[in-house]
């Protein structure tokens, strides 16, 4: 059972972690989507205040260890805005012009439980040239709207720490890819210095609740960010999680001294 779950006998309602908060499951899924609602016409620019606009290295690092290849399916869940998409059609198009096989179809779906979010992200305007080469499904990462063994790559950005039940959605991961099939999850995590994790905690606490009131008026939903981000497990103990739900070679990559993680992984 992941660590932000409590039940202390099989008679007890289950409770879920909402930042520092524990509450039911469906109060969370609840609250982390008045949370995005919230956020999602600022989520852009506050994505590039907060990390300084490196959040953009660590997702062009993330799209290299994936290597998109010509004609694969794409799955971004919790995909928000698009931005790995449209990095993985971008890859792939270099690849099928260097191959001259510009036929070559690559298709990106963009996955996100929250309405709000697929809009924003349908309503870019540098969406223009990804017009027919991106779907937009509204979907829950614990029960995904896809066939099995129907995606080549399944990548989910800063978004799995958000999801109520972790243990469903990597079964699911598993169940849509396709054998062969890679699994990135990038994701806020743990510094790997204490000395670091000291200072970073007083700028999350302190700095990102006021800016994101600032920006879009909900400091709160900022504050339950920077909680859950200390509610998620380390990185070796959730790249145990991937590997229990039969993903084979899990790695980790830390980005930024652990301010960010990602777990990388082959479905088999």
């Amino acid at each position: 059972m992941p660590d932000d779950i409590k039940s202390d006998s099989p008679s007890e309602p289950e409770r879920v972690s909402f930042g520092f908060e524990d509450v039911s499951p469906e109060e969370k899924t609840e609250r982390v989507g008045g949370v995005f609602s919230s956020v999602a016409k600022r989520y852009d620019l506050m994505n590039d205040l907060m990390s300084a606009g490196i959040h953009r290295l660590w997702k062009a690092d993330t799209m290299a260890k994936i290597n998109p290849q010509p004609g694969e399916t794409l799955y971004d869940i919790a995909g928000g805005t698009g931005d790995l998409a449209r990095l993985f059609i971008d890859h792939a198009d270099r690849r099928a012009r260097d191959r001259r096989r510009p036929e070559m179809h690559t298709r990106a779906v963009v996955c996100d439980i929250n309405a709000a979010m697929l809009g924003a992200g349908r309503a870019r305007r540098d969406m223009a040239p990804y017009e027919g080469r991106i779907d937009w499904v509204c979907g829950n990462a614990e029960a995904l709207p896809f066939a099995d063994r129907s995606a080549d790559v399944l990548t989910i950005a800063f978004g799995i720490r958000n999801v109520t039940h972790r243990d469903k959605a990597l079964a699911e991961f598993r169940r849509v890819l396709r054998p062969g099939g890679r699994l990135a999850i990038l994701e806020f995590s743990h510094m790997t210095s204490g000395a670091l994790q000291a200072a970073y905690d007083v700028y999350s606490f302190n700095v990102i609740p006021r800016m994101g009131g600032m920006v879009t008026g909900d400091a709160d939903s900022y504050r339950y960010l920077v909680e859950s981000i200390r509610k998620f497990p380390r990185q070796e103990a959730f790249a145990k999680e991937i590997e229990v739900a039969g993903f084979s070679n899990v790695s980790v990559t830390n980005f930024t001294g652990g301010v960010a993680a990602l777990h990388f992984a082959w479905a088999v």
